[in-house]
């Protein structure tokens, strides 16, 4: 299986703020009811995305994005013998899947997400 980019997400400071940018700028749409506490974004196009509010203890706002992956326990073993972290373990998303974050060797974090 190739593993494509499938879906990016903003954690923001300001959610108004980043709405009215990103919307603004490439005139995205954007759905706060059918995930409470979660923002999606429709891009037009595929990857859609999501938005979400910047947790205290977070560094920062940032930009994340998510790969397909067949197997999310076994993605995790190969990041992890090559040299990655996980830094957030396989956890279900109801109705859609699973997702894990992994930090590669020079600490760039991404997701990865299997759907259900």
């Amino acid at each position: 299986m190739a593993n494509p980019l499938c879906h990016f997400e903003l954690m923001t400071g300001d959610m108004a703020a980043c709405k009215a940018f990103y919307g603004g700028l490439f005139d995205w749409q954007f759905d706060d009811r059918s995930m409470p506490g979660y923002t999606l974004i429709n891009a037009g196009v595929e990857p859609t995305g999501g938005m979400m509010a910047k947790p205290p203890q977070a560094p920062g706002s940032c930009l994340s994005v998510y790969f397909l992956v067949d197997d999310i326990d076994a993605t995790l073993a190969k990041a992890s013998a090559l040299g990655g972290s996980v830094i957030v373990p396989r956890t279900p998303i109801p109705g859609t899947g699973a997702f894990a974050m992994i930090a590669d060797p020079e600490g760039i974090v991404f997701g990865i997400l299997k759907p259900a």
